[in-house]
């Protein structure tokens, strides 16, 4: 494994760009079709692209920090690059599928890595019913948004909005609504991967919604399902001394 193939790919950030130049002299680079490890370079943004260019390619991704929290990337270091691929430890992403209607009629699909994410569009709160697995659960839950965020998105925005944190390797969803105005108490649920979710927007004119699956926004939507994409991976590469596992477990005991 100590030579596979890698490809560098780098954010736009000068730092980014001079260690990929760096990098890739060290220890060379092959074509972006032949590589078997892409090693990212950059922060988290820059990883969530990366995770989704490459999705059902086969393809490992190990990322190196070259931004600033970097929860999803790797210490940056020149030397022993290729023994750390080695011995880094895979995590195997199910990405989440989010399929939109909007005013019009029209449909969309996207991937999501993180979290499918809804928000209100004007001044005006949403209001939002939802449903699992075909059930009303919330008939009306008034809001500033709602999001459906997966393990690898438990410790992103929806643990800003008070979610929850999720291990990676937990077969479980997050539901975490964003400002919840009604029902005030209502913080979210932890929901089985193997749910389809609903959100059907009320009063979509007068209080209009948009829908963001990582970095895909639509905007205006009537209606949204989520499922986990049974059909669809991502590979991520984690060094041995710092594993996913072990920043989660790490990120639930900061204060």
């Amino acid at each position: 494994m100590n030579n596979e193939s890698i490809a560098f790919l780098s954010s736009d950030t000068p730092e980014s760009r001079e260690s990929a130049k760096l990098l890739s002299a060290l220890y060379g680079q092959e074509s972006i079709e032949e590589a078997e490890t892409i090693v990212a370079l950059g922060g988290d943004g820059f990883m969530l692209q990366t995770l989704h260019q490459f999705i059902n390619t086969g393809k490992r991704i190990y990322g190196m920090n070259r931004g600033s929290v970097g929860f999803l990337m790797n210490d940056f270091r020149e030397d022993g690059l290729r023994e750390r691929i080695a011995a880094a430890i895979p995590e195997t992403i199910r990405p989440l599928r989010m399929r939109t209607e909007n005013m019009d009629g029209e449909k969309t699909e996207a991937f999501a890595i993180n979290e499918v994410s809804l928000f209100r569009q004007s001044y005006q709160a949403a209001k939002i019913a939802i449903h699992v697995d075909g059930k009303e659960r919330l008939a009306e839950l008034i809001c500033d948004g709602v999001m459906l965020a997966t393990p690898a998105g438990s410790t992103a925005y929806n643990l800003s909005a008070q979610g929850p944190i999720i291990p990676i390797d937990a077969p479980l969803l997050a539901l975490t609504p964003v400002s919840p105005f009604r029902p005030r108490r209502w913080r979210g649920a932890l929901l089985p991967n193997q749910v389809s979710v609903t959100f059907t927007v009320l009063e979509a004119e007068k209080r209009p919604v948009n829908a963001v699956a990582d970095h895909s926004e639509v905007k205006s939507v009537r209606s949204v399902r989520i499922e986990e994409a049974r059909d669809a991976t991502a590979t991520l590469l984690f060094d041995e001394s710092h594993s996913w596992d072990e920043r989660i477990l790490a990120e639930q005991f900061r204060y």
